[in-house]
């Protein structure tokens, strides 16, 4: 059974869905079929604070070295006065989860709730066969190239878009064990990956080649995503990582 909560925000109002967790059929990744496929982005926003989110955040954890995706763990800060104030939530990545909600026409926002190359598709996330599928169906191919090197981002001609945001994502790929001292997780350690430590947006492309700066990156441990965005809430055109 599913149940639902709901929570004020500085934002607005947070609708919070919990679901059950099924277990994923005993098969290795699906890797991308050809080069030109690009990796697959799955955006998940939670929170320490949020009783719904282990098993989704569990899900993530579970992809985060999958070559076929780019998977990424947003904190959001509108759990944050229930009791425990998420240690990696930025007032940026609720603004983010809002772009999405608006962008899609919807008029609240949620948590656990991924979100999958970008666009009107999303999930709770806490169910892994779902999961799987919201991401076999959002492959797709044909978008531009991008290319890193040194500090430069070069992303290549495309036909047809629409002028679309380039983002620069910095995460922590390791397995960081956070102990949760309050709040409805209270007494839980919780082990996250891939999260997200810094969003930039580095320039527009609009469907010509074109050259932007790589940020300097704060942390040798973090890794980079480049992605390629229609807007700043549409769908993923393009991704790549380091």
């Amino acid at each position: 059974m599913k149940a639902i909560f709901w929570v004020p925000s500085t934002f607005g109002i947070a609708a919070i869905s919990a679901a059950g967790l099924v277990a994923a059929p005993n098969r290795p990744p699906v890797a991308a079929k050809a080069a030109n496929v690009a990796p697959v982005v799955v955006e998940l926003f939670q929170s320490q604070g949020c009783s719904s989110c282990p098993p989704a955040n569990a899900n993530l954890n579970a992809i985060a070295d999958r070559p076929d995706l780019i998977p990424l763990s947003f904190g959001v800060t509108y759990w944050d006065q229930l009791g425990w104030k998420d240690t990696f939530a930025r007032p940026q990545f609720t603004a983010r989860q809002w772009e999405y909600a608006r962008s899609a026409g919807r008029s609240q926002v949620a948590t656990p709730q991924i979100v999958v190359n970008g666009g009107r598709q999303t999930i709770v996330g806490s169910n892994r066969q779902q999961l799987e599928a919201a991401i076999g169906s959002a492959r797709h191919s044909g978008g531009p190239s991008i290319t890193l090197s040194g500090n430069r981002i070069a992303v290549g001609s495309a036909s047809g878009v629409k002028p679309s945001t380039v983002w620069v994502v910095r995460y922590d790929p390791r397995s960081n064990n956070v102990p949760i001292r309050a709040g409805e997780n209270g007494g839980r350690t919780l082990p996250h990956r891939n999260i997200v430590r810094q969003l930039d947006d580095v320039g527009t492309w609009s469907g010509s080649a074109a050259n932007f700066t790589l940020p300097p990156n704060p942390n040798p441990i973090f890794r980079t995503a480049v992605l390629v965005q229609s807007g700043k809430g549409g769908m993923i055109v393009a991704a790549t990582r380091l």
